[in-house]
């Protein structure tokens, strides 16, 4: 018991410390279930050794702004946040994958512990031949979005879906980079989830 008590104590500290670090608030927070992104695969026990970030996948938050603003290239799946930097870590290209066929319709699925007024959902791929043993750096992405979804300002239901059409011509072991851009804050939420097409 006392290891748990621990690990949320440790976890709250951390969403409070990202909190004053980005200037934002700490009332909306969430993370893409499908495609699965990094962070859930941490806290579902899926990939071991994730640090903090297992307790609370909800929480990877950065300036937002994003290709142009956001977190500096190799920090970008964990929003910018050392903490949680074994989310930017590669790991030899050994991530768990989600199969896609590209070219087709995917529902996109985020959860969310708080709504968060939200300006739009916005989905970068990385490039072909992307090495999926490097971080990802916007070098090694496209930077023009394959999917945007407009939300006006409105809050999401704490589970959203949305469906959008995969690029095109894809093969192999990509990432797509999903960011949640918050209307009312200067912050986006970030999530990284390995794919194979």
């Amino acid at each position: 018991m006392r290891k748990k008590i621990s690990a949320a104590v440790v976890g709250i500290g951390i969403a409070a410390a990202s909190v004053l670090a980005t200037g934002g608030t700490a009332t909306g927070h969430g993370y893409t279930d499908s495609p699965i992104s990094r962070q859930k695969l941490c806290a579902n026990g899926t990939v071991k050794n994730c640090g903090p970030i297992q307790w609370e996948p909800q929480s990877v938050e950065g300036l937002k702004g994003f290709p142009n603003g956001g977190p500096a290239d190799g920090s970008i799946c964990s929003g910018g946040h050392q903490e949680f930097a074994q989310l930017d870590d590669p790991r030899g290209g050994s991530w768990p994958t989600t199969k896609l066929t590209a070219g087709q319709n995917h529902t996109f699925t985020w959860r969310f512990t708080a709504a968060h007024a939200t300006t739009d959902f916005r989905y970068y791929i990385t490039k072909d031949g992307y090495d999926p043993s490097q971080r990802i750096t916007r070098a090694n992405l496209e930077l023009a979005p394959f999917l945007t979804v407009p939300y006006n300002g409105q809050r999401p239901p704490f589970t959203f879906s949305h469906t959008g059409r995969l690029p095109s011509g894809k093969s192999g072991h990509h990432v797509i980079v999903a960011v949640w851009t918050i209307a009312d804050t200067q912050n986006a939420f970030y999530a990284c989830s390995d794919v194979q097409f």
